[in-house]
């Protein structure tokens, strides 16, 4: 069947990342009477190889930063942003390697830019967010036990509200600490709402697990799953890091691909009547620890050593998964994409591509 013409104009930030050319690519597949914008500054090593595959698909490249109001100004006028541009690093701000001053400039002060740009635009908002919003220590304190190399929360135990075997919900607590990372995030999430109301713009925010697949830059605070595959195929060395150096801590894993239906409809929809803040994750059907990840990896690329150090870094959490189910009730939206074929993909890429680890280094 014929997809339905869609005429529509859609400005991605970030388009030269990860997620950013996956949705604009995904949505050129879909619905190429769309209009795909982007607009990235190609600090991310690999980012440039993005570019001339999205320019050879019909998306129009725009180099800039989204911190500099300059910079927007330049942009035509779209229905839709989607802001996929952040740094996505959980330690970033406090690893030595960004500023916090930097972290915020990068994760708030692009947002409100952006969130500026669309007030004056009349365009719709679609702010990715990340389930580091959510507050650590409730989560830290979930009793937890190891089954098959995984951790999994015990269920006789009085679950702090918002979170349950199924994962972290919406209604758990965005409270500190979470992280600078988080932080801006939150901060984000809440004057895309404010901004909304006030201006009269429609904003959606979706918080979604660790996004992964072929194409993801090979750094472990750019996603854990490609970093680990690719480092594994080529014999680099690897660690499990705290949680006594076991591989046992957990991440659920999404395809970004999997969010266009949702988009699709998200551009359609009223923000009156639709709560506007919803978590899009694999779920725990969709879940994997680091030590079955190994395993994964060693049945399809042969042995490998990896190493352990038992410390605990700040904001480590054993377990970490999305509750999704508000997002099938208010969007019957589920994710399509199981993980054991995210890492296939991700493997296939990593064959393809044996420099992958070299071209991303920061």
């Amino acid at each position: 069947m014929e997809s339905t013409a869609i005429k529509m104009k859609i400005l991605i930030t970030g388009i030269a990342g990860f997620v950013g050319s996956t949705l604009a690519k995904e949505l050129l597949a879909q619905h190429p009477d769309i209009s795909i914008y982007g607009i990235d500054n190609f600090v991310r090593p690999g980012s440039e190889n993005n570019r001339l595959v999205l320019k050879a698909l019909g998306a129009t490249i725009f180099h800039g930063d989204i911190r500099n109001r300059s910079d927007l100004e330049t942009l035509p006028s779209v229905d839709w942003v989607i802001d996929a541009a952040a740094n996505p690093s959980v330690l970033a701000g406090i690893d030595g390697k960004t500023s916090s001053l930097q972290l915020i400039e990068h994760n708030l002060g692009g947002t409100i830019q952006l969130l500026e740009y669309c007030k004056n635009n009349k365009a719709g908002f679609v702010l990715l967010s990340t389930s580091r919003v959510y507050s650590i220590p409730g989560i830290s304190s979930i009793l937890v036990e190891s089954i098959g190399k995984a951790f999994a929360p015990k269920e006789d135990q009085a679950f702090t509200d918002g979170i349950s075997t199924l994962g972290v919900a919406e209604n758990y607590s965005t409270m500190a600490p979470i992280s600078l990372y988080g932080a801006s995030k939150v901060a984000s999430e809440v004057l895309a709402l404010e901004y909304g109301k006030t201006f009269n713009f429609p904003v959606w925010i979706n918080r979604c697990g660790v996004l992964a697949g072929s194409g993801q830059f090979g750094r472990p605070d750019q996603g854990i799953f490609s970093y680990w595959i690719n480092a594994y195929l080529a014999k680099q060395p690897l660690k499990y890091i705290g949680f006594g150096g076991k591989g046992e801590q957990v991440r659920d894993c999404l395809h970004p691909k999997d969010l266009v239906p949702l988009l699709l409809k998200q551009f359609e929809a009223d923000t009156e009547s639709t709560e506007q803040i919803c978590n899009f994750s694999g779920g725990v059907e969709n879940s994997m620890s680091l030590s079955q990840l190994s395993d994964w990896c060693e049945a399809r690329c042969g042995e490998h050593p990896v190493g352990a150090e038992p410390a605990m870094r700040a904001f480590d959490i054993p377990w970490m998964v999305l509750d999704n189910r508000k997002a099938k009730s208010v969007w019957d939206w589920q994710p399509i994409t199981p993980i054991e074929e995210i890492l296939e993909e991700i493997l296939d890429h990593a064959k393809e591509n044996p420099d992958w680890l070299e071209l991303s280094k920061p």
